[in-house]
């Protein structure tokens, strides 16, 4: 199953996000957290995202979601590192592309799916 990690400048935000994600992806989903600094406070980790795609990666892949600035940065910088090449920063709404992400995910779709279903989230908002 693809794993998805919502990286977030905040925990707060990353942790709501991903248990939507979790609950609307029919609970199958593994959707896991990377949400503010080291510390606590506001920011971004790569630490926490290499613990969050180590918690979801089961082979088939993961996919990043990243709310603005330097959490994007992050997510770019892991993949840059990422020796697997099976991790993928979709290009998407927060919320909404980690639930079509889940929902996807949830229903074992492959990688390529999974990242094109987060990011036509955005088309979703145009209807």
């Amino acid at each position: 199953m693809v794993g998805i990690v919502v990286v977030s400048h905040s925990r707060t935000l990353a942790a709501g996000v991903a248990e939507l994600a979790r609950t609307l992806g029919v609970g199958k989903a593994r959707v896991e957290p990377a949400g503010g600094a080291a510390d606590g406070g506001l920011g971004t980790s790569i630490e926490l995202v290499e613990e969050a795609v180590a918690a979801v990666d089961e082979g088939d892949g993961v996919v990043l979601l990243a709310d603005l600035g330097s959490s994007v940065l992050t997510a770019r910088l892991f993949i840059e590192d990422d020796e697997s090449g099976k991790v993928v920063l979709a290009d998407a709404p927060l919320v909404e592309g980690a639930v079509a992400a889940a929902s996807m995910a949830a229903a074992d779709m492959d990688l390529a799916t999974v990242v094109s279903a987060a990011e036509d989230a955005y088309n979703h908002r145009k209807s």
